[in-house]
């Protein structure tokens, strides 16, 4: 037998019909992982920026009249319209996608991105805690909830979990970061946002734009099966978002912010 390999391909992200960003990703929940995207780009900041997000089928520019259905091209472009969106914002927002492109490999862009979150981004609003024992035990339960892992053994997953430790939704994506956006996404899109109820579980290591999405959706809690990067911890210490790594077994590293954890 033939092990089934899991699915990569690429997504084209458009922003009323102009191109903004192409992902590779694992098909399925395409508009949450737009969504999701788009929020952590803060290009969405809540549902209410949001006016549709459809797939496009034309693969030169979108206009007028190209949205003819094409099965080959459906499922690989998402055409996402603003609910406020001007020509002259549009333009605005694809000339700083650019730019960021552009400075990517700068070495500053980290420590710039902290001090612009901490003064865009409002206060987490935490009031609970949750017990050592339930976040020991989110690995397995995030684990239980992966169907196309069980197929394929190639997929990361995050999860969204209460603080009694149920999950209420989770994603698979060959991509971590895609996994976050889509469940981030798909909150979003539900118009749950901020998600300070809740935390955000991922297999894999916590890397600085997975704190970083979850810190503007609102999530103060971060844990992760691997290690977290040293910016990932700076972020978190920096913004208040409690972070745990490792979390094998019954025990867990705290980084961050213990105190939301207790025994």
């Amino acid at each position: 037998d033939i092990d089934r390999a899991a699915t990569e391909e690429p997504l084209e992200i458009r922003l009323h019909g102009r191109a903004f960003a192409v992902i590779m990703r694992t098909p399925g929940a395409d508009r949450e992982l737009a969504a999701g995207f788009l929020l952590a780009e803060r290009v969405l900041k809540s549902a209410d920026d949001l006016g549709a997000i459809e797939y496009c089928t034309d693969p030169g520019p979108a206009e007028a009249g190209h949205h003819t259905r094409d099965d080959t091209m459906a499922e690989n472009i998402v055409n996402v319209t603003l609910a406020n969106g001007s020509a002259d914002e549009v333009d605005r927002l694809l000339a700083e996608r650019r730019q960021v492109m552009t400075n990517s490999s700068c070495g500053l862009c980290g420590r710039l991105t902290i001090e612009s979150l901490r003064s865009d981004v409002p206060a987490l609003d935490c009031a609970w805690t949750i017990d050592h024992a339930t976040l020991a035990s989110l690995p397995d339960r995030l684990r239980a909830a992966q169907g196309v892992f069980d197929e394929t053994g190639g997929l990361h997953a995050a999860g969204l979990f209460t603080p009694d430790g149920t999950l209420d939704t989770c994603a698979e994506d060959v991509g971590r970061h895609n996994a976050v956006d889509k469940v981030i996404g798909r909150m979003l899109m539900q118009e749950r946002l901020p998600l300070s109820r809740h935390l955000l579980f991922v297999s894999g290591r916590a890397s600085f734009e997975i704190v970083q999405k979850a810190l503007l959706a609102g999530i103060p809690i971060v844990a992760s099966v691997s290690a977290p990067s040293t910016l990932a911890i700076d972020l978190a210490r920096e913004s208040g978002v409690t972070l745990a790594g490792f979390v094998r077994g019954d025990s867990f590293n705290i980084y961050a912010h213990a105190a939301r954890i207790v025994n």
